[in-house]
């Protein structure tokens, strides 16, 4: 790898937000053609405390990237996206959208299986059978959400900026140029991918909770959220794991093949444009972070033309 440090990112409306050790950046593509650019430090404990960088504890860093940055990002590329004239990367008015956000979530992928299992369980003398119809009736919500939503035609744009971010995470990571005739050649998967993480913390709750026999129903719920980042620790470890040794290992390539698989629905081919934001992006958190000099970024053209929010 070209760097100790493992970038990635995410997509959002019409751009792309990427994060560094202790900075992040998120180009957007404006209607009128330019790019608006928002820079920022990691502060939060989670990134700086050194318990943070525990391993099984580190993994939570990945959950707070897709709810906090991860939400905050989505809103101001929307804004942007709007041609918004007031454009603000601010936290006050995420609450809102992070709490419709996690109960749906809960719901959805935690609460509607038990209300499944629950019915079924007169039926199941086996506890560990049922925590184990249980999870596959998870799995199934999730590929059957990701699967749904590919049917969307904004999805379809965000899918192919997700894209852009993996070409431009494996282009940086082989010390290839960034720039998009560059990094266009490149794969659309990626070992890190965070689709390919819910997949694994689907794969590993069905393991953990299998253990935990079949307790009164509110005392089940209760104890698939608490071990929400019993579950992602395990998962993140997996995933870091994999993504250092999948290239060399047969064994992790086979175990790591099914994510790779499903990032085919979730990542399309992005054009020239897309690229440019992406590589933007990362620019910009290197240029932050010393990794590149400052020549080197302002002569990329995205860079140049980007505009501060």
């Amino acid at each position: 790898m070209a760097n100790e440090f493992n970038y990635g990112g995410q997509a959002v409306i019409e751009g792309v937000l990427m994060r560094g050790a202790r900075v992040m950046a998120l180009a957007v593509r404006h209607p009128s053609g330019h790019i608006v650019m928002h820079t920022e430090s990691l502060t939060a404990p989670i990134y700086t405390s050194s318990w943070a960088r525990l391993p099984f504890i580190r993994g939570l860093t990945l959950l707070w990237d897709a709810l906090g940055l991860g939400i905050k990002s989505l809103m101001f590329s929307a804004d942007v996206a709007l041609a918004e004239e007031e454009v603000q990367f601010s936290s006050k008015a995420m609450w809102g959208t992070l709490a419709f956000s996690l109960t749906l979530t809960v719901g959805l992928f935690f609460v509607a299986p038990l209300l499944i299992i629950n019915y079924l369980d007169q039926f199941i003398t086996s506890s560990l059978l049922s925590n184990l119809i249980e999870g596959l009736v998870r799995l199934g919500f999730f590929l059957g959400y990701i699967y749904a939503i590919n049917f969307m035609p904004d999805i379809k744009r965000v899918f192919a900026y997700h894209g852009a971010e993996h070409k431009t995470i494996n282009a940086y990571e082989a010390g290839a140029p960034l720039t998009p005739e560059s990094v266009r050649r490149f794969p659309l998967a990626h070992p890190r991918c965070g689709t390919g993480f819910l997949l694994v913390v689907m794969v590993v709750s069905i393991v953990v909770f299998s253990f935990l026999g079949r307790p009164p129903f509110f005392w089940r719920i209760a104890s698939r959220i608490l071990l929400i980042p019993v579950v992602a620790g395990i998962s993140y470890e997996f995933i870091r794991f994999a993504a250092k040794h999948y290239q060399k290992n047969r064994l992790v390539r086979l175990l790591i093949a099914p994510s790779l698989a499903l990032q085919s629905l979730t990542t399309r081919e992005p054009d020239d444009s897309m690229l440019e934001v992406s590589i933007t992006a990362l620019k910009q958190v290197l240029l932050s972070e010393g990794r590149i000099p400052v020549e080197e970024a302002q002569s990329f053209p995205g860079v140049a033309d980007a505009v501060p929010a």
